[in-house]
């Protein structure tokens, strides 16, 4: 079975520009078939503040009213998918820049007021248009995907790249081997959050739990490792969450169930 790499990438890795250029040049030289998926939290919220419109967030998840969907899908979509996309064409990897609108590719629906709080316009994927990414991976394009989906009737939505990572990575592995890693600006989970070098070589769902309980892990990790495990649990050969130097190297945190 061929070998699938899925990278997401996040935090500040997209606002330092020597990280973001070693993200690029090590993504370029992976081998094989390849997905890139990134937020931009960080840069929309900056500019959200500049348009003098706060940030409002739940538990490392944003909440977003229809200015906040404006100001992320012109950051997700336009300013940082197409410079990823230039970057990568730089390095002579044919990236080809996607939302989930186009080509209908991640359809979502309108997340549901949950205890009490309403996320606003803010998507659950429902379905990845399988056949055509495969379509695309079969003639060597890479794609890169921003943040934001679509319901099917015409409204955009702000969808977690994490889990669009994860639900991409779900979705094809019956047809590849997918290697999926989350990369941030730490080397991966840290046991110790004061201290980057106390990064965890594994992690099971119980430790996860107890890390969590203890307030050790919080705030935009949750989301992120939630999502780590539910493509694990789907059966997705590796999972790993990591640094830019995992992005080639066997280093980071692996999941295991």
């Amino acid at each position: 079975m061929q070998t699938l790499s899925i990278i997401k990438i996040g935090g500040k890795l997209l606002d330092d520009t020597i990280s973001l250029n070693q993200v690029t040049r090590s993504f370029s030289q992976l081998k094989g078939a390849k997905i890139l998926v990134h937020g931009g939290g960080k840069i929309a919220s900056e500019l959200s503040e500049k348009l003098g419109i706060k940030p409002q967030m739940h538990q490392g998840r944003r909440i977003t009213d229809k200015s906040t969907l404006e100001v992320v899908t012109m950051v997700y979509a336009g300013l940082i998918n197409k410079q990823l996309v230039s970057q990568l064409q730089a390095l002579n990897c044919n990236a080809l820049g996607f939302s989930g609108a186009d080509g209908n590719m991640i359809l979502s629906e309108k997340r549901p007021i949950q205890a009490g709080i309403d996320f606003g316009w803010v998507g659950d994927v429902k379905r990845i248009n399988t056949k055509l990414l495969i379509s695309f991976l079969k003639k060597d394009i890479v794609p890169v995907f921003c943040a934001i989906t679509h319901d099917g009737q015409g409204q955009l939505l702000n969808t977690n790249a994490d889990t669009i990572a994860s639900v991409i990575a779900t979705s094809l592995s019956p047809y590849f081997e997918v290697n999926l890693k989350f990369c941030f600006e730490k080397e991966g989970v840290l046991a110790n959050p004061n201290d980057d070098t106390s990064v965890l070589s594994d992690l099971s769902k119980s430790d996860y739990e107890k890390y969590k309980a203890e307030g050790v892990i919080s705030n935009g990790m949750i989301p992120k490792i939630d999502n780590a495990f539910a493509a694990k649990d789907a059966q997705v050969h590796k999972v790993v969450i990591c640094g830019v130097n995992g992005i080639l190297e066997p280093k980071g945190t692996k999941l295991c169930l």
